[in-house]
C-alpha cells in the first residue's frame, strides 16, 4: 500500500475575471458557480476534479504552441461529438488554437482568459 501525503483539493486557474471564467466552464461542465466576493470562485457540483478560479490582475496567458515558453498545464475535456462540442465552446467564447489536423481525436482551444484546453473524443 502506498502512503499518500495529500489529496487533490482543486485545480485552480489564475485569471483576470474569476467569475466570468467560472461561468464559462460551468456552461461546458455543469455545476454551480460560488463566488466568495474576494477574488476566489469555486465551481461545485460538476463531475470530475474540482475547479477554482483565482483573481490574478497581472495574468499573462500561456502561449500555445511555443517551443520557447511553457503552456504550464491544460485541461482535457471529453465529449461524445467533437464537432458539436466545438460549436458549443466557440459560442461560449473559446478560441481555436490548432485547426491543422481535424482527423485527430482531440482539438485545442483557449478559454476566455487564454488557458489552453482540449476537447477529446470519448
Amino acid at each position: 500500500m502506498t502512503v499518500t501525503v495529500a489529496k487533490l483539493g482543486a485545480v485552480v486557474l489564475d485569471c483576470p475575471d474569476p467569475r466570468a471564467l467560472a461561468e464559462f466552464y460551468a456552461a461546458i461542465l455543469g455545476g454551480t458557480v460560488e463566488d466568495d466576493g474576494a477574488g476566489w470562485v469555486n465551481l461545485t457540483g460538476n463531475e470530475g476534479a474540482p475547479l477554482a478560479f483565482q483573481e490574478a490582475p497581472g495574468h499573462v496567458p500561456p502561449k500555445w504552441p511555443a517551443a520557447d515558453a511553457s503552456q504550464q498545464f491544460h485541461l482535457d475535456l471529453t465529449v461524445d461529438d467533437l464537432d458539436a462540442g466545438e460549436e458549443q465552446v466557440l459560442a461560449l467564447g473559446a478560441k481555436v488554437l490548432d485547426a491543422e489536423d481535424r482527423s485527430r481525436t482531440f482539438r485545442v482551444y483557449a478559454d476566455p482568459a487564454g488557458h489552453p484546453f482540449c476537447l477529446c473524443a470519448c
